[in-house]
């Protein structure tokens, strides 16, 4: 039997307890009065051997509706993609998972090199000139780009449009309540950004207008006219991006953004329970020393060999709190592991590909719901997700389609009452045709 753990023998503990210098267990809690302490039994079940243990678990994970047992079109930021089967290889092995941080470069070269890939490919897909060594997820790099602007510009109030992720807009007014920054929301119409509102909410003192693209219901946004309006008040555009999109959507470096933020999950990272995930952070150059987080260089020995070190981060980040620019100086680097060996495994003309799929595969699913009588609630150019309205609470047909092996999109209603019955549909590159016809027949029972 092959153990998961060490268990600890009764001898174990005596030596411990000898050691410590007391008779027993309970000892330990002689400080705790004698009134408050527990004296019943737990309303737990009887300990199991570790294989009787095991085959409990089993059986209970065996009842979860996964992605391997069935066909999901659940999205809203979290997706199913494809994931070469070469990430778990190189994941799996041990100096890439117990390595933390590399502050030892003579001995971290292959962990150095591993991060500047990362960080080398995502100035590539964003079209931005650096990139750091990766944040936690999506929403808190999004949170981050708004408190680098406001100290960047001096400025208190930043522009989040109402089409960004709402979980990444509840990250964003935390951090921005602890630095008493004001977040105002911008209207969207038909699904994307009102620019018009956009031009009536800025001002000398919004710091940054920060969108989605694609966004939040799938909808690509006009990048180009929210940059001129914010720059037009020399606030700093901050463009939060799906990697993937960028495979085939214009870079926002292309476009002017500031800063480009997301989540590379869709690369090489499992959907799991909603994390972890890695987020991604991209600047123009005159930002580079206000990143957060970590920056790794590349550089030459003294024999002229090409090495790669930490750089560009200030001491600050770790012994100076008071006057650090973020509370971040951690990453996510086995997660950068993952995104950079799906990239490279995939490579450009193969992102590309998977961005493409993701597009047409999209569009059939929607004209395939079309035709089964589905309004499309906000039309116009749109990635891998669109929004469909239904005539019955979508927790109830996504009942329904759980009986045939399928996750459902998401509730919208869950985020805005005015959205209630409206179901965001993802379909990515690996919904096949059947899948997708399957799922609009389904659907189209529900519908009757």
């Amino acid at each position: 039997m092959k153990h998961r753990y060490l268990p600890m023998t009764e001898q174990d503990q005596r030596e411990m307890l000898e050691q410590i210098g007391v008779d027993s267990v309970n000892d330990l809690f002689e400080d705790i009065p004698e009134q408050v302490r527990f004296k019943g039994d737990y309303n737990i079940k009887e300990a199991k051997s570790e294989t009787e243990l095991v085959k409990e678990l089993t059986k209970m994970a065996a009842k979860n509706a996964d992605l391997k047992s069935h066909t999901s079109f659940l999205g809203a930021g979290v997706y199913d993609h494809y994931m070469p089967i070469i990430v778990d290889h190189v994941l799996s092995r041990s100096e890439f998972y117990t390595a933390y941080t590399p502050y030892q470069p003579e001995i971290s070269q292959g962990e150095l090199q591993a991060i500047f890939e990362f960080q080398t490919m995502i100035c590539e897909l964003t079209g931005m000139d650096v990139a750091n060594s990766s944040m936690y997820d999506g929403g808190t790099a999004l949170a981050e780009a708004a408190m680098l602007s406001a100290g960047q510009t001096r400025r208190k109030k930043v522009l989040v449009s109402s089409t960004v992720h709402p979980e990444s807009r509840d990250v964003l007014r935390s951090y921005a309540k602890g630095q008493y920054i004001e977040v105002v929301e911008i209207p969207h119409t038909d699904g994307v950004t009102d620019v018009e509102e956009l031009k009536k909410l800025m001002s000398d003192e919004i710091a940054a207008v920060i969108v989605q693209y694609p966004n939040f219901f799938g909808r690509v946004e006009e990048l180009k006219a929210i940059e001129e309006v914010a720059h037009e008040e020399k606030a700093m555009f901050v463009v939060s991006s799906n990697p993937l999109a960028l495979g085939a959507l214009t870079p926002p470096g292309k476009l002017g953004a500031d800063i480009v933020i997301g989540d590379a999950q869709p690369f090489g990272i499992p959907s799991a329970f909603g994390g972890p995930h890695c987020g991604y952070f991209a600047v123009n150059k005159k930002l580079m020393r206000k990143v957060p987080g970590r920056l790794v260089g590349q550089t030459v020995d003294e024999d002229g060999i090409r090495g790669f070190v930490l750089t560009l981060q200030a001491r600050e980040q770790h012994i100076r709190r008071d006057k650090a620019t973020s509370n971040i100086c951690s990453n996510q680097a086995l997660n950068a592991l993952a995104a950079s060996v799906a990239m490279t495994a995939l490579g450009k003309q193969g992102v590309k590909e998977m961005a493409i799929q993701n597009i047409q595969k999209a569009h059939y699913a929607k004209e395939a719901l079309k035709a089964k009588g589905f309004l499309v609630a906000f039309e116009g150019p749109s990635f891998n997700e669109f929004v469909i309205k239904v005539n019955r609470p979508v927790k109830e047909i996504n009942q329904k389609l759980l009986q045939k092996d399928m996750i459902g999109g998401y509730d919208l209603g869950l985020m805005d009452d005015s959205l209630t019955q409206h179901m965001l549909v993802a379909v990515t590159e690996l919904r096949s045709k059947d899948e997708i016809d399957a799922f609009a027949a389904e659907l189209g029972d529900c519908h009757e």
